[in-house]
C-alpha cells in the first residue's frame, strides 16, 4: 500500500514537471505561461491578444483600488499583464516564446536569444552610421576652415607677406594712399579686410592649413571610395606596364612620387615644402633609391654637425655629463 502510495506521488510530480519544464526562470514571463496571463490561447491573433490585455489591463489598474494592499497586488498584476503582452504582441517576440515552449530542452539558446533583444540597442544601427559619419564630416570640415583662417590671420601679422599684399592691393586699386601709409595705424578702416581678402585670393597656402575642399571630408570621401579605389587599381596596374614592363622613364609628377615615399612624407606635408627644394630633389635624381641613400646619408651627416655646433646642444652634453641622465637637482645657481 506505501508503495503504490509513493509510485502515485511520483507519477504526479513527474506529470507536474513535465507541464512546466518549457517555463524558464529569469526569461519572459517566468515559471508562468504568458498566453495563460493574459487568458488567450497560442492560436490567438494579435487583435485577440491586445484586446484581452485592454480587458485585464482596466480590471487590474492601480488607480482604480483604494486599499493599500490592494494596490500594491494590482501594481504586481499589472506588471505581470503588461510584460506578458509587451512579449506577445511583437511577433518576432513571440516566435521566440513559441520556440522555447516547443523546444525547452534548448535553454542555452532560449536565455541567448531572449538576452541578445534586451541588449541590443533600440535605434536602427544605420541611423547611428549616418549620424555619427554627418557629425564627423560637420566636424572635419569646420576644423579646416578653422585652420585655414588661423593661417591667414597668421601671413596678415607677418610684415612681408603684408606689405606685400598691400602693394597687390594699391595696384588692382582697393586701396589708395603712397607707400608711407603702409603701417597699420594709418591705414583706413577696412583695411584689414582687404589685405586678408588678397592674401586669400594670391597666396597658395599648402599642406594642414590648406583651404579645405568639400571632398575632403568623410561622406564625400565614402561616397568616391568605389571611384577612388578603381582609380587606384587602375594607376597601379599601370605603372607596373608602363615601368616595370615597359621600362618607360619617369615623369616629373612620378619622380616627386617616389621621392615622397622614400622620405616618408604625407601628401601634405611633402605638397608644404618649397618649390626649390623640390627642384632639388629633382636635380639631384632622388627617385633613384641609390642617390637617395647617399643624400639621405650625408643630410644626417650634416644635421649632427650642425647639432655639434650649436651652443644649447654643447650646454645641454655638458649638463648630462655633469649630472648624468634622469637625475632631478633643486640646484637654481
Amino acid at each position: 500500500m506505501i508503495l503504490r502510495m509513493l509510485w502515485c506521488v511520483t507519477l504526479i510530480l513527474l506529470h507536474t514537471l513535465g507541464a512546466h519544464s518549457q517555463l524558464l526562470e529569469g526569461i519572459y514571463c517566468g515559471k508562468s505561461n504568458c498566453y495563460d496571463i493574459l487568458g488567450v490561447t497560442r492560436e490567438a491573433t494579435k487583435n485577440e491578444i491586445a484586446k484581452s490585455y485592454r480587458r485585464l489591463a482596466k480590471q487590474y489598474h492601480p488607480d482604480l483600488h483604494r486599499d493599500k494592499d490592494a494596490k500594491l497586488v494590482a501594481e504586481e498584476q499589472f506588471k505581470t499583464l503588461a510584460n506578458a503582452y509587451d512579449i506577445l504582441k511583437d511577433e518576432e517576440s513571440r516566435s521566440e516564446y513559441d520556440d522555447m515552449l516547443d523546444n525547452p530542452d534548448q535553454y542555452y539558446a532560449h536565455y541567448y536569444r531572449y538576452y541578445k533583444r534586451r541588449m541590443a540597442p533600440k535605434v536602427d544601427v544605420r541611423i547611428v552610421l549616418v549620424v555619427t559619419i554627418s557629425v564627423i564630416s560637420v566636424i572635419q570640415y569646420y576644423s579646416g576652415w578653422q585652420r585655414y583662417d588661423t593661417a591667414i590671420k597668421y601671413f596678415m601679422t607677418v610684415p612681408k607677406y603684408r606689405n606685400r599684399a598691400i602693394d597687390i592691393a594699391k595696384q588692382e586699386g582697393l586701396l589708395h594712399g603712397d607707400k608711407k601709409s603702409k603701417g597699420k595705424a594709418k591705414m583706413p578702416k577696412g583695411v584689414d579686410d582687404i589685405i586678408k581678402k588678397v592674401i586669400e585670393d594670391k597666396m597658395d597656402i599648402k599642406g594642414a592649413y590648406a583651404k579645405p575642399s568639400i571632398t575632403d571630408v568623410l561622406w564625400i570621401q565614402l561616397i568616391l571610395a568605389p571611384y577612388t579605389i578603381a582609380k587606384y587599381i587602375f594607376w597601379y596596374v599601370s605603372w607596373i606596364w608602363r615601368h616595370t614592363i615597359m621600362k618607360q622613364p619617369y615623369s616629373d609628377e612620378e619622380k616627386l612620387y617616389l621621392i615622397r615615399k622614400y622620405l616618408k612624407m604625407g601628401q601634405y606635408q611633402f605638397d608644404s615644402q618649397e618649390e626649390g627644394r623640390k627642384q632639388d630633389f629633382l636635380d639631384k635624381e632622388l627617385w633613384i633609391r641609390e642617390n637617395f641613400d647617399e643624400w639621405f646619408k650625408e643630410e644626417e651627416e650634416n644635421a649632427k654637425k650642425q647639432l655639434a655646433e650649436n651652443n644649447k646642444y654643447k650646454q645641454y652634453r655638458r649638463y648630462l655629463k655633469n649630472h648624468g641622465v634622469g637625475r632631478m637637482t633643486f640646484d637654481d645657481s
